[in-house]
């Protein structure tokens, strides 16, 4: 499975040409449940922060904690606000909710304001360096 994490150079074809097509390509790829879509937006180095004062680094953990979000079925909606570029580095701003019932007929009803880092890859396409979809909340004590 890690392989299915790790191709960001080599299989370029699809991914993302602009920072702020990595925040539509997830948001397609996660209504889609579709995890391999999902893990080719992060590269071998990327952070994933799945709750506030929580970073994952290890692409199989990566993998997991977005199998777990997408698991109740529950589409997202990302907005993006703000998109800074310096070089081949940008940060992402935006809002996003997931709202409606859950596979397990749970009512879900998420939301926040996240900050992005992407980097652009050699082949030109940009992938998450640190997908933090919590942006600045303080972890709960």
């Amino acid at each position: 499975m890690l392989s299915l994490l790790f191709i960001g150079g080599a299989h370029a074809k699809g991914l993302p040409k602009t920072p702020a097509e990595v925040s539509q390509a997830f948001e397609h790829h996660f209504n889609a449940s579709d995890l391999d879509g999902l893990a080719k937006l992060y590269g071998p180095r990327s952070i994933f922060v799945p709750a506030p004062g929580v970073k994952l680094q290890d692409p199989a953990q990566i993998r997991d904690a977005l199998k777990q979000f997408t698991a109740s079925r529950v589409p997202i909606k990302l907005t993006v606000r703000q998109v800074y570029e310096a070089g081949n580095t940008a940060l992402v701003v935006f809002d996003w909710a997931m709202k409606g019932t859950g596979v397990d007929g749970k009512p879900v009803d998420m939301s926040g304001t996240g900050a992005d880092v992407m980097t652009r890859q050699k082949s030109g396409n940009w992938l998450y360096a640190i997908d933090n979809p919590f942006g600045v909340t303080q972890p709960q004590k």
